[in-house]
């Protein structure tokens, strides 16, 4: 992992707000397209994409975009994907692996799969490798969540070394996301060591993106 992990901010909805973010060292921005208090269509979502894309990120360069789905059909994938002009899309849900590899194939766009950390039940649990390696040469990055998705709650993060050893051997990053906040992302990043970090609601106040927050939780990261 590179000493400084990516950033993607996701969960946007307004071009204002986006503005705002110019100049600041992150580079993904994420768009919800599934059912969310946070949802945009693909038509609104093409406005903020190209908002999106007249920005100075990392390196100077226009942030990766990125659409968030839950088992989300091919059709309303390749709808959202060219109307909105996406470079990346996370599946949330249980999409498999041929799935993924038709989108890739078929769109043209970066496939992150994400994996929802679920509290023991009674059944044995599946490993990290067990669950990852079938996507092996179908996706281009892992990212792991609490169960549900934007709950702004954390789960246990001891489990991260083994999704970053399953991450690292089919070849692709682990981003983790759920309940970070500028309080708790440098003690994730100093004790886990993630290759990326994905915030929505921990950089929000009273349900809408906070500027404040996002410059915070940036600065957090590359100045740790």
């Amino acid at each position: 992992m590179n000493d400084r992990p990516r950033i993607k901010i996701c969960g946007l909805k307004d071009a204002e707000t986006i503005g705002l973010m110019d100049g600041l060292p992150f580079h993904e921005i994420g768009f919800v397209f599934a059912s969310s208090k946070r949802m945009v269509a693909p038509e609104a979502a093409a406005l903020l994409v190209q908002a999106a894309k007249q920005l100075r990120a990392a390196d100077g360069q226009p942030p990766q975009t990125v659409g968030v789905f839950v088992n989300a059909s091919a059709e309303e994938l390749r709808h959202a994907v060219s109307t909105a002009g996406l470079d990346v899309v996370q599946l949330h849900g249980e999409e498999s692996p041929g799935f993924c590899r038709n989108v890739k194939q078929e769109l043209g766009v970066d496939v992150w799969k994400v994996f929802s950390i679920r509290p023991e039940t009674t059944e044995p649990p599946q490993s990290a490798e067990e669950k990852l390696a079938p996507y092996k040469g179908v996706i281009d990055a892992v990212l792991i969540d609490t169960a549900g998705g934007g709950t702004g709650v954390a789960f246990d993060w001891q489990v991260i070394a083994e999704y970053r050893a399953a991450a690292n051997a089919i070849g692709v990053p682990l981003y983790v996301a759920g309940g970070l906040h500028p309080d708790n992302v440098t003690e994730l990043l100093d004790g886990y060591m993630p290759d990326g970090i994905d915030v929505s609601s921990g950089v929000e106040t009273e349900g809408h993106k906070d500027i404040d927050k996002i410059r915070l939780f940036v600065r957090k990261v590359i100045e740790r």
